[in-house]
């Protein structure tokens, strides 16, 4: 049996890790059929909000802060990255790895990165806070009025 402590970041992984599964879905989505600034721009948010769920993921007893400071570290490191051209002459060998790495420097990047990862941040400590109260009926172990137990 595990303790309720356990529990809850193992359930928060899983939740998050079934979250990073649908972003990578839409970010390819996206990609695949969006095209211009706003397909840009989405698929920079959701690149970012994947890094930040992984982020989440590595620091399930962290609070939303440190993912998100990770998350805005690895995004803008691998977007200064690109000023090296080393992700640029890596995607004209192996196309895929401009989905990871990018192949040429955007500062709009950074900022519409930090955004994303903001908002994804607050949604998260949202959640977890309306997750963590208990309900009327938990909080004094009976079923709120008007309601039959089980």
């Amino acid at each position: 049996m595990t303790s309720p402590t356990a529990a809850a970041p193992s359930r928060r992984r899983i939740v998050l890790g079934a979250l990073a599964l649908l972003t990578v879905g839409s970010g390819l989505l996206v990609h695949a059929t969006v095209d211009g600034p706003f397909g840009d721009a989405a698929g920079d948010a959701l690149y970012a909000v994947l890094v930040y769920l992984l982020a989440a993921w590595v620091l399930p007893h962290s609070r939303m802060l440190r993912p998100a400071v990770v998350a805005v570290a690895i995004c803008a490191g691998i977007e200064l990255f690109q000023l090296t051209g080393f992700p640029r002459a890596w995607a004209s060998v192996f196309p895929p790895s401009a989905l990871l790495l990018g192949s040429g420097f955007d500062v709009r990047d950074i900022l519409v990165y930090t955004v994303a990862i903001c908002a994804a941040a607050i949604i998260d400590a949202a959640l977890t806070r309306a997750s963590a109260r208990p309900s009327p009926g938990n909080a004094a172990g009976r079923p709120p009025e008007g309601e039959r137990p089980a």
